[in-house]
């Protein structure tokens, strides 16, 4: 059995994790998981009591939850291409650093803003949520940008973990349309060099259920019964 990364829709941090998948080669499935109804279901809860994704389960059963988990799990397996690094060496500390930005600060800035979107509010709370999340937005964007500090990758020579968890969190900004990206040249450019990405191209489809053509080790959808079938076969 392949790996099976459930993945949430619409807009689910989940993209990188996908985006991530492709680039490391490893054999793996998609489930899609509709937010909010699916995931707060009973039948996900089986999968991951948090009602998150993404959620990953593995050849043997177990199951993975929370981004920056699944994303070390994937670049240990791909360590011999050089997305993932050993424990402990610099270049590890590195790159978990980064993404601890990532999935603290950066992703944590678009909270209230999905909160005003998702929630009925009066006029008064929803505005005062959505001050003050873009309040949020923009200054994680001045510090991601001070963070990227001229380089074209947010860690590294080319692509890493840190480019595909950004990508699927900045495009948040394009759906709440908070901040015009172009007063961030660094983040900018690496978004518009992101979306050249066969990885970002194939995310995207997939989540728009368009022809997705795979550079990497896909092998196909299931769906989430299927998926309840091979956790029960696997346990």
């Amino acid at each position: 059995m392949s790996p099976i990364l459930f993945y949430g829709v619409p807009e689910g941090c989940s993209f990188g994790s996908i985006v991530a998948l492709e680039w490391s080669g490893v054999p793996y499935r998609l489930c899609r998981v509709e937010m909010p109804e699916a995931v707060s279901g009973a039948d996900y809860a089986r999968i991951n009591t948090v009602g998150e994704t993404p959620s990953l389960l593995l050849e043997d059963g177990r199951t993975i939850s929370e981004s920056m988990a699944i994303l070390h799990h994937i670049g240990a397996r791909a360590i011999g291409n050089g997305l993932g690094f050993a424990q402990g060496s610099a270049d590890f500390d590195r790159l978990n650093q980064m993404l601890a930005f990532l999935n603290t600060s950066f992703f944590k800035a678009f909270g209230p803003l999905w909160y005003a979107f998702e929630h009925p509010l009066a006029p008064e709370e929803k505005q005062a949520l959505m001050a003050y999340g873009i309040a949020g937005v923009e200054k994680a964007h001045h510090t991601l940008e001070r963070l990227l500090g001229g380089r074209e990758w947010l860690f590294g020579k080319g692509p890493s973990l840190a480019d595909a968890y950004f990508v699927g969190i900045a495009r948040w900004n394009d759906f709440h349309k908070v901040v015009d990206r172009r007063q961030f040249p660094g983040l900018d450019r690496l978004y518009e060099r992101m979306q050249q990405e066969a990885a970002v191209r194939f995310a995207h489809a997939i989540e728009h259920r368009l022809e997705a053509k795979s550079s990497g080790g896909f092998r196909g959808e299931v769906d989430l019964a299927e998926a309840l079938g091979l956790l029960k076969q696997a346990a």
